[in-house]
Formats: structure tokens, sequence, C-alpha cells
């Protein structure tokens, strides 16, 4: 069994080394004091090593995890064996995280906790708490961070070694894979009124007509679940419903199919007749897919920052001055290269070119959300610094083509992450010094 197919299968995360020196201490005897072994090196990794310690707790957990799960293990001495093995590739990697700088603070390890005491539906205090009364919080603390360590650098290091030829992206999209990948989902209330050949053509009118009512009623912005609760209630007609879940358009019955493509998010079709009756659809949401038109704005910006000579108020009163200069005439784009601290746009004269909506900070994109085209902003603040904007243009722009290569990119690199990862973890192992200790 190879270690990752062993720990995948088990799976358990990964857990902080006890220590990095070997652990003496000196009990009383009536004879004599009598060294005792606590801990022991087992290999020593370039400039590390690994500790009896280390491997014993990550074997118990393992054991633990197999108990629970009711799951299989190999036998001891392979078990060891993987585990150390796994252990040192741990090492090897934590050791060229820290050589590349790949390091996480307090406040980063705090948030990810956060969001862990979120999914245990417990309040941060309380979360951290019951950590600290198991024994395990800086234990925990420490895991996480190994975590996101390892995660960081083999993303960094294994994506770097993947190429991905335009030739492969074109291939993939016109594979039925690729179809796939790329194909839209949608999220489809539904309703039905049910009809049989016993009715009568009065019947079938009414029931029409019902119909018809309840789409009314959801296009004046009733919610779809309450106008069916309240349809199902008052029993005028039998009214029933499925739930589809997330599909692509092919995966729903055909009558549906060819509309929901048309279809924007909130759009409402129907009656739509069919042989058992007659149906309402609503897209509720949609994700994925090939058409991508996004708004863009043309924009551009001066913004200063409070320095070691120029405080938050003088900041202000000198962007002031700037602006006043440009509304009495002077060049925006000139002003900008002469005194904007923005690095990434003052060559251009504070163009920012065209961004996707969404793409700007928040605090500046409210602002710009609300200027018209070559107007002139107030002063503004975001986290960088003091802002004044215009916009010099707006436009809707497909970026289908764009959006579908992506995808494929991310797609293709995810099937060749695992397969390159394992090879240069290979690579790390066989270029180090490992010598385990007997």
């Amino acid at each position: 069994m190879s270690n990752k197919l062993a720990f995948d299968r088990i799976g358990i995360s990964t857990t902080l080394a006890a220590g990095l020196a070997l652990l003496l201490v000196l009990l009383p005897s009536p004879v004599s004091a009598q060294r005792v072994l606590l801990d022991r090196i087992i290999a020593i990794v370039d400039e590390d090593v690994v500790l009896q310690s280390e491997l014993e707790f990550r074997m118990e957990e393992i054991r633990a995890s197999a108990a629970a799960a009711n799951q299989p293990l190999p036998p001891a001495a392979e078990l060891r064996a993987e585990v150390l093995d796994a252990v040192i590739l741990e090492n090897l990697q934590m050791q060229f995280a820290e050589r590349v700088s790949i390091r996480f603070d307090d406040d980063t390890i705090n948030r990810v906790l956060g969001n862990m005491a979120q999914n245990s539906n417990l309040p941060f205090d309380e979360y951290i708490t019951a950590l600290e009364n198991a024994g395990v919080y800086l234990q925990t603390r420490e895991q996480v961070r190994k975590q996101m360590t390892l995660q960081e650098l083999q993303r960094g290091m294994v994506n770097r070694r993947i190429r991905i030829t335009e030739q492969e992206i074109q291939n993939f999209l016109s594979s039925e894979m690729g179809r796939e990948v790329i194909a839209a989902e949608y999220l489809v209330n539904h309703l039905l009124i049910p009809t049989s050949v016993a009715d009568s053509p009065e019947e079938n009118s009414a029931k029409l007509k019902f119909a018809a009512d309840l789409i009314a009623r959801i296009a004046e912005g009733e919610n779809f679940g309450q106008v069916y609760s309240e349809a199902q209630q008052a029993r005028v007609f039998p009214v029933d419903s499925t739930s589809f879940g997330w599909r692509r358009a092919e995966q729903f019955p055909n009558l549906f199919a060819d509309i929901l493509s048309a279809m924007d998010i909130a759009d409402i079709e129907g009656p739509i007749e069919a042989g058992n009756g007659y149906h309402i659809i609503q897209l509720a949401q949609k994700r994925g897919g090939t058409e991508q038109i996004v708004k863009q704005t043309n924009v551009r910006h001066l913004m200063l920052m409070p320095n070691e000579i120029r405080n938050a108020e003088q900041t202000i009163a000198e962007l002031t001055q700037l602006r006043q200069r440009i509304e009495a005439g002077e060049d925006f784009a000139t002003l900008a290269r002469q005194n904007s601290d923005d690095a990434t746009s003052v060559v251009g004269g504070g163009d920012l070119d065209w961004v996707n909506q969404g793409n700007l900070p928040e605090a500046m994109e409210v602002v710009v959300d609300q200027l018209e085209i070559n107007e002139l902003s107030e002063l503004f603040e975001t986290d960088t610094g003091w802002h004044i904007a215009e916009v010099l243009g707006r436009r809707e722009t497909d970026l289908s083509r764009e959006y579908s290569r992506a995808q494929a990119e991310n797609a293709l690199r995810s099937r060749k992450f695992d397969l390159e990862l394992q090879n240069w973890l290979i690579e790390i192992r066989e270029e180090a010094f490992i010598e385990l200790v007997e």
C-alpha cells in the first residue's frame, strides 16, 4: 500500500512534531540516579530530525481513526514504515517552506479557527475553551499552521511544474468531458397542475386559468415557494412539485431543456402543456456555462496616502486642491503622473483601463457605480488611501472564450496535479540526506 493510499483511506490529518531534541531526565533512586530515556531520534532529515514520540503519536492517531471508522490497517511493521515515510516527507517540506519564507501569522490561524468554530456551531471563545479543556489547543493551532504551510508550498512548487498547451485546451473543450465541465447548471423551481383524459373541456380550461393566475402572482413578486404552499392549501386543484436539484439542461425533461438555456435568473415560463398537466418553471439560480457577458468600466483615479511628512488632514487638503485644479481645466492624467501614490497606475496617468464589475475595492466600486461618464468624484477613502476618480466609459463585454479556456485549463491542471505532486515528492526525497537511526 502506498503512503498516499493508506492515508487517503483513513483520512488522517497531519499533526505537530513533538520536538527537535533528545530529552533525558534524572529520576531519584535509593542507590543512584537512574537515567530514563523519554524520547529519541529515529531519523536525521537534512538539517532536522524525526523523534520517536512524533512517530508514535501519529500512529496512535491513525489507529484511533481507523478503529472509529471500522477500517482495517496494514500489518504493524508496514504501517510503521509508511507513517515514518510520511513524517519524513512532511519534515522535508516544512524545511523547504522555511527556506522560501512561507509563514502564516497568528491572525490568519485565528481566522481559520473561527471558521472551524462556526462549522462546529460554537462561538469562537467556547470552541477555544473546548480545545483547551481537551488539552489540544496549541497542538491544533500548529496542526492548522502546518497544513496551510504544506498546501501553500505544494501549490506553488507543483503548479509551476505543470504545463498546459493550447492544443490540450482545444482538445479538452472538444471532448465530451470538456463539454460537461463547462456546461451551465440550473436550479429550477417547478409546479404542476395535473390534468387527465377524464377532464372535461371546462375543467381543463379552469386548470389552465388557475396556472396562469399562479404565474401572474409570481411575476408580480410573490415568492415561488409561498405561492406553491398557498395553492396546495387552497385545494382549488391538485398542485404538485418536483425538486430537480442542480442539473445541466440536457438532464432535465425534454419539455424544459430547450427553454432553460434562454432563461435569465428569476424568469418564469408557463403554462407549459404536457400529457400530465400544466407546468410552471422559474429559473432560481444558474452557475457555470460559456456565456459570460461582463459589465466593464474604464476608470482612472488619483490616490494620496498619509506618510511620514503628510498626515491624514494634510493628505485630504492636498487632494482637495488637486481636484479643484482638475475642475479648473488642468489635465487629470498629468496631475496623476506627478502626484498619485498608486504605483500600478501612475505611469498611465491613473488609468486603470477596463475593469470588470466586482474587481474594484468595495469602497471604490460603490463610488464608481454612481458616477456618470466624465464625472469627477468627490474625495473618498479606501484601505489604501484617499482617492478621486473619473469614469471614462462603460460597456458590456463577452468573455465567453476566455472563461471557457480558463475552465479548461483549471480542469486539466487539476488532473495533472496529483501525479506531478508525487513526482516532486519523490525528487525532494531522493535529493535529501536521510539517515534512519536504529
